[in-house]
């Protein structure tokens, strides 16, 4: 089955050999009918994925399924590792290490501490203590690094809608990530001996490295801002590290970059706009930062910031320091538009008829 699978992938990739350089990766109908139907896993994918994850060079959720990021996390690493790069299906890295692909978790009375009620509004949300996960399977999806697809497909025909304290339940053999063991810290210790190290973010590829000289620690897939709101290029350098942050929440802000005054305070939590870590940089209200859309990242923008899934944001602290230099590349946010504020041409006087009043068009900020 292993090789009936790396011969398909290896059919796919010669299909996208042959589109123009520079076209999308995504492949033809016709070639990704070969592959087993979504969300089913490709098992050798599905490997990969966990193997890379494992040595944080991100490929984004692990789901078994061929992506962007799978791709750049693989060649990543090669060249981390002073490997020539392939593509996925022609890759020779020794995979050993992931003897299972799979392990089982049993849910736990105490998880259902993290799992409760999330309103949609800022505004209801700033009435809570705490953001939690709105379901038990968002509580593993995070924990495991995977797709809510994923997880439902593997447990088949467990309802995952019924999870319960006790339930067993099938999912990819990661790091788990340990909700439990975060409490809020307002400014993680410092690691001197990580001063040294550069992040280097490029917003177009939407990656981020770590660098220790020429050599790239990790690898993480971001979602930058863009447009107006685009992630501001240059070298900055990190303020402070905050471990389960609260989130100022203001419209103005999120939308212009002016601060307002009305916002809602919203609470820490794994479902906070701004996830379980900040780093702070010494440009205000641009940092790098955790999230509440794990599933999403890389495929949507933010409001200026880089962020990226909890899992993967958590590692990266352990590998940081406040101090260290953070160098941006990518396109500067564009100018917002302006509107020119115009009055209505008078209207002439009509005989035995008061005079039209002036009307203006105003802009509304």
């Amino acid at each position: 089955m292993k090789h009936s699978l790396s011969a398909l992938l290896l059919l796919l990739l010669a299909v996208l050999a042959q589109a123009a350089p520079g076209a999308p990766t995504t492949p033809p109908a016709d070639a990704a009918a070969l592959l087993p139907k979504a969300p089913e896993p490709i098992e050798p994918i599905l490997r990969l994925q966990i193997f890379l994850d494992t040595q944080l060079f991100g490929p984004g959720k692990v789901d078994g399924r061929p992506g962007e990021f799978t791709d750049k996390a693989l060649k990543r690493y090669q060249a981390a590792q002073g490997l020539p790069q392939t593509d996925v299906a022609t890759n020779t890295l020794d995979l050993s290490s992931v003897a299972e692909l799979y392990t089982t978790y049993t849910v736990r009375p105490e998880d259902l501490t993290y799992v409760g009620a999330l309103p949609s509004q800022p505004s209801a949300q700033s009435k809570k203590k705490y953001l939690p996960y709105d379901s038990i399977l968002e509580f593993l999806t995070e924990r495991f690094h995977t797709s809510p697809e994923l997880i439902t497909h593997l447990n088949k025909p467990m309802k995952m809608s019924a999870l319960k304290p006790g339930d067993v339940v099938k999912v990819p053999n990661v790091q788990p990530f340990l909700i439990e063991e975060l409490t809020p810290v307002p400014s993680l210790p410092e690691v001197p001996e990580f001063l040294p190290r550069v992040i280097k973010i490029d917003t177009r590829e939407k990656l981020l490295g770590v660098y220790e000289g020429e050599k790239m620690l990790a690898s993480l897939p971001i979602t930058p801002g863009s447009g107006h709101l685009a992630t501001p290029p240059g070298t900055w350098r990190i303020v402070g590290i905050c471990q389960m942050p609260t989130f100022r929440w203001d419209k103005s802000v999120l939308e212009y970059g002016v601060r307002s005054g009305h916002y809602y305070e919203l609470p820490i939590g794994p479902n906070n706009p701004v996830g379980v870590m900040w780093i702070g940089l010494n440009r205000a209200g641009i940092g790098i930062h955790g999230t509440n859309q794990g599933q999403t990242i890389g495929r949507s923008s933010s409001h200026g910031c880089m962020r990226t899934a909890n899992w993967d944001v958590v590692r990266l602290t352990k590998l940081i320091t406040k101090g260290m230099t953070v160098i941006i590349e990518g396109p500067a946010p564009s100018p917002r538009p302006v509107v020119v504020a115009r009055a209505t041409p008078k209207a002439q006087p009509v005989v035995e008829e008061a005079p039209k009043k002036k009307w203006f068009q105003f802009w509304k900020k």
